[in-house]
């Protein structure tokens, strides 16, 4: 096993954290499950693990993730959603791992599926995340949604071998639902920043999101998951502005 620590935040994942648990056996003795107030039968899936389980408020993605990386044994972290388990290829690049310094992060390919499509162009084509890194020099800011890496300048980048397996969505609805929850997250987060929405924003907004996803990255290529991502990311732009409005309008 190697000397680092993985570090997962969920709630109510219990259809998905079973799979992203069971790929990462044998790669740590280290396993964060820092669970915010899951209802479902996410605890008893982690229970069948052997994985060291927190249980904690919702602080936001940033704070929440910054917080249940303070509880890792090592240095070197590797950040998982729920839904995240890890290729084959990618466990074996960690089992060999051997980081030449602590002010180097590793960037990670990502394969998003939709069901069981697996989304190889439109919005999720060609994804990647840096998720591989010591956390005395890099962490997470405070962002409630759309959390980002804090890194020093002269950290360095480097590709890492496989790639992060991503469940976006079992189904239409349960996307539907995740993206609903993200476009009010955001529209707080531009009302607590001042931000204001032009009238026509909404809707130019939401109509370029999808003839950028569906046709100029080539989502109609996924067949139908390809195109009911794109409505899906649409109506998700579009929203995030109605809420945006809303919100400055109850303000008044």
């Amino acid at each position: 096993m190697q000397n680092l620590s993985v570090v997962i935040v969920c709630k109510n994942a219990g259809k998905v954290i079973g799979k992203t648990l069971q790929s990462l056996q044998g790669i740590s003795d280290d396993i964060i499950v820092y669970d915010n107030g899951s209802t479902d039968n996410t605890l008893d899936v982690v229970a069948g693990y052997p994985v060291q389980l927190y249980k904690g408020s919702w602080e936001g993605f940033g704070q929440t993730k910054r917080k249940a990386n303070s509880l890792a044994k090592y240095d070197w972290i590797l950040s998982l959603d729920a839904d995240e388990a890890v290729s084959t290829t990618l466990k074996e690049s960690l089992l060999q791992f051997n980081p030449e310094n602590k002010t180097v992060v590793y960037d990670i390919s990502f394969n998003n599926f939709f069901g069981d499509t697996w989304l190889k162009y439109g919005e999720w084509g060609k994804d990647h995340h840096i998720r591989l890194f010591n956390k005395t020099v890099v962490n997470w800011n405070d962002a409630p949604v759309h959390e980002e890496l804090i890194m020093p300048q002269d950290v360095a980048v480097k590709k890492f071998n496989g790639a992060v397996l991503h469940r976006t969505a079992e189904s239409v609805s349960d996307f539907e639902i995740k993206m609903n929850k993200y476009a009010a997250l955001n529209a707080e987060k531009f009302f607590a920043k001042g931000k204001k929405v032009a009238p026509l924003k909404k809707w130019l907004s939401s109509v370029f999101s999808f003839i950028q996803n569906y046709f100029l990255r080539l989502g109609f290529l996924d067949g139908k998951a390809g195109f009911k991502c794109a409505v899906i990311s649409a109506k998700y732009t579009f929203n995030k502005y109605k809420i945006l409005e809303s919100l400055w309008k109850n303000n008044k």
